[in-house]
């Protein structure tokens, strides 16, 4: 009986995702999605799933959806993106580094679940975590730009 209610308590363990977790598959999806043409969107998003064992995830559908999202909107995304960093427009910006943008910035647009400083922190860790040394700065610098300043209201 115990190892069968430990086997399940492992189970339940696999099957639940923290929000951190479950944001750094929707970045790696959406990085790895870059690769491909909007009709392999779906396809190549369930072979991820597949891949990294979320199919029974209870999140899997929200990795899934928000990374084809993101990737859909990604022409608006990278236009506001152009629009705010100086220098630095979406075509010269580390691949790794856009992913990391482009998920922050559809969090803070749209997303009404995540506050915007979330969405900010997080993206610099995924930085601190998956790209350069000077990426933090830059991805929080980008972000930033988009924070309404209080002093203006």
């Amino acid at each position: 009986m115990k190892a069968s209610f430990l086997t399940m308590m492992e189970e339940e363990k696999t099957l639940q995702l923290s929000r951190r977790q479950v944001r750094q598959h929707i970045f790696s999806l959406i990085y790895n999605l870059g690769f491909y043409e909007d009709k392999d969107f779906e396809k190549m998003a369930d072979q991820y799933l597949s891949s990294q064992d979320l199919t029974a995830c209870e999140q899997s559908s929200t990795v899934r959806d928000k990374a084809i999202t993101v990737m859909r909107m990604r022409d608006e995304l990278d236009a506001m993106i152009d629009s705010k960093s100086d220098h630095w427009k979406t075509k010269r910006i580390a691949k790794v580094d856009l992913a990391i943008i482009r998920l922050a910035l559809y969090e803070m647009l749209e997303d009404e679940d995540v506050p915007v400083g979330v969405a900010i922190n997080e993206a610099v860790r995924l930085a601190k975590k998956y790209s350069s040394d000077q990426a933090p700065g830059f991805v929080n610098g980008v972000l930033a730009a988009f924070v309404p300043d209080k002093t203006e209201e």
